[in-house]
């Protein structure tokens, strides 16, 4: 049986999910950013938390763990965090681990930058990947304790993914994003389609995740850092593709 993955906001513009496997009735939240609504989209569903898949230390990210482990007593699945900000972890993980849901199994992706222990859940059999803030639509997580080789290195493993995958990610950033992109590649067809996709679903207040990655693979200008038509457009003809990836981030910050 396929997994049920549902969608809704935490905070401000967070993304909560829940991954339920109906075989066995285990159900995963994709990181834990407040409590109240994860409780709410379980009751809603008639599921029990078994699980908790932490991408990163981000306080938006863990802030309403330890409210759901007291509720739900679920195992807390997390990156090896050598800083421990993450507490009460069970299960610590790395690049190449498999976690089990249920019969659902998610394969772990080191996803470094952001943070310096973030990683992404992938879930082969559902073409799904939850990549926290490491891949936004048409966008990236800005570089907190990496560095840019470090983070387009990751993108590069999420870029291999195959492109009829859907991709999660941990905020609703996609307008913002498509707008810093357009400023890049204005006469890119899949960005100038991907924004006409955007503008009418968050004018309907609907989100625009998940987004397909094949076309997130021709419409995210941070994805393209090795076309060559983008390091031109930025002036760095022959340039390696970290660099104009660096470039790319530095004038989205000051965006």
């Amino acid at each position: 049986m396929a997994a049920e993955i549902r969608t809704f906001t935490c905070l401000t513009d967070n993304f909560g999910y829940l991954v339920h496997d109906p075989a066995t009735k285990a159900t995963a939240s994709i990181d834990a950013p407040e409590a109240a609504p994860i409780i709410t989209a379980l009751e809603r569903e008639g599921w029990t938390l078994t699980d908790i898949l932490i991408t990163h230390h981000h306080g938006d990210h863990v802030g309403g763990a330890v409210e759901l482990t007291r509720k739900y007593g679920c195992r807390v699945v997390a990156p090896r965090d050598k800083s421990g900000k993450i507490a009460n972890v069970d299960l610590r993980i790395a690049n190449g681990d498999i976690v089990q849901v249920g019969n659902l199994l998610a394969r772990v992706l080191e996803t470094p930058g952001h943070t310096l222990e973030h990683v992404a859940y992938v879930f082969d059999s559902e073409k799904a990947v939850f990549a926290g803030d490491t891949l936004f639509s048409i966008g990236c997580g800005r570089v907190f304790e990496g560095t840019y080789p470090m983070m387009w290195d990751s993108l590069l493993k999420l870029r291999a993914l195959p492109d009829d995958f859907r991709l999660y990610c941990g905020h609703e950033y996609t307008a913002s994003n498509v707008k810093f992109a357009l400023t890049i590649e204005p006469d890119n067809p899949a960005l100038q389609a991907r924004a006409a996709e955007v503008a009418k679903l968050r004018g309907e207040n609907k989100p625009t995740i998940p987004a397909l990655l094949g076309e997130e693979k021709q419409a995210n200008v941070f994805l393209r850092a090795d076309d060559p038509s983008v390091a031109a457009k930025l002036h760095m003809k022959g340039a390696d593709a970290a660099s104009v990836f660096g470039e790319l981030r530095e004038r989205k910050n000051k965006s």
